[in-house]
């Protein structure tokens, strides 16, 4: 099994899919407690969500193992990014719930974790990079669109029920604050509830590849499943899907189109 696909486009937007990967090691599936063998904190079809853009000609780049084997979201010296707020770690030990993942309290020593990161983190990231870095070759700019979903109701993440649609520049450090509020103000038009750098600012990826100044533009998109899936069997729901998708289309163009116009606004001025 490849670390993960890679689909090339002639565009100036790569989408991460970090954590709809369903893949164990050997090590992992004969650790983990059965009832976790579902993987429960799978990104559940973000793939399918994003896959279905081909006018969009985005470069996509999808992780095939599941974040219990390594979270490519968190950075290799597992420093937390919400220090206020519960989180799992860079190979995770519990559960969203809290619950241990793994049968008699297995514990993940300092080597494995090393092989974990060198094995399945690093060559994630090294795409990601080396893409980011090509396109800005080409185009003079890189857009990073960073795609995520989870449960609307997460008690041990976060209290109440999660906004539909999660936009996370870290407090507009990874994006334009221009390039920004233009994403804002599509998703509000919809009928969507929708928070901006609240809960979800932008986790790793989001906050080590943003860089305005260097222009990188990064953007993380959070989405509740119950707008796109049935949370309880976990299956993909067309209908709603396809109200989602026509909103998250939308957001991609106007990414599109206005990091663009900054960029070119940038050119002149200079």
């Amino acid at each position: 099994m490849q670390i993960f696909d890679f689909q090339s486009a002639d565009s100036p937007l790569l989408i991460s899919i970090p954590h709809d990967g369903r893949m164990l090691t050997n090590e992992v599936s004969e650790s983990i407690k059965k009832k976790f063998l579902s993987l429960p904190d799978t990104d559940w079809h973000v793939a399918k969500l994003y896959n279905s853009f081909e006018d969009l000609n985005a470069n996509i780049i999808k992780s095939n193992y599941s974040r219990y084997v390594v979270d490519l979201n968190r950075s290799p010296d597992d420093k937390s990014l919400y220090t206020d707020q519960y989180s799992t770690n860079l190979c995770p030990i519990y559960s969203f719930s809290g619950e241990n993942l793994y049968q008699n309290n297995y514990k993940i020593d300092e080597n494995e974790i090393k092989n974990r990161v060198e094995e399945y983190w690093r060559p994630y990231h090294e795409k990601i990079r080396n893409t980011l870095n090509q396109i800005k070759d080409r185009h003079g700019y890189a857009l990073l669109w960073d795609a995520h979903s989870i449960r609307s109701e997460v008690p041990n993440l976060f209290k109440g029920k999660l906004p539909d649609i999660n936009i996370g520049t870290n407090s507009g450090k990874s994006c334009p604050k221009e390039i920004e509020e233009l994403i804002y103000e599509n998703a509000l038009n919809s009928d969507y509830s929708v928070a901006l750098n609240e809960r979800f600012k932008g986790g790793f990826i989001t906050r080590e590849y943003g860089d305005p100044s260097s222009m990188f533009f990064a953007v993380q998109m959070e989405i509740a499943q119950s707008c796109y899936m049935c949370e309880s069997s976990i299956e993909f729901d067309d209908i709603l899907s396809q109200k989602l998708s026509f909103l998250l289309k939308s957001m991609l163009e106007t990414f599109k189109v206005s990091a663009k116009v900054f960029f070119n606004e940038k050119n002149e001025k200079n």
